[in-house]
């Protein structure tokens, strides 16, 4: 990949996830922190921005969204892996989601 198509990419990521934080935000804004990880402040501007903001924001070279598991359990149970205990695949999913919401708590 050269650096022109990386480039590409991380625009359109940006502009993939900027135009979904926005959705999320307007339809249900509490739902849309939690998912997104966002504080209220940034969630406000997101929502408020006009589509030519948006494009404006996104055409930059720095990626806007990143991953928000750093947390190895929570790697572990999201690829299931060392798993030996529990085999269903929704309640380790469950078992992730409680303990990233637990992260967002503590962000607030």
């Amino acid at each position: 990949m050269t650096n022109e198509q990386m480039l590409t990419e991380i625009r359109e990521a940006n502009l993939t996830y900027l135009m979904l934080a926005q959705n999320l935000i307007r339809q249900d804004k509490a739902e849309a922190l939690f998912r997104l990880g966002l504080s209220e402040e940034a969630a406000d501007l997101i929502g408020a921005m006009s589509p030519a903001q948006i494009l404006k924001i996104a055409s930059g070279n720095m990626l806007l969204c990143r991953f928000r598991v750093d947390d190895d359990i929570v790697w572990n149970l999201l690829t299931n892996h060392n798993i030996a205990k529990v085999d269903n695949d929704a309640t380790t999913k469950l078992h992730a989601s409680i303990l990233m919401s637990g992260k967002f708590a503590e962000a607030m």
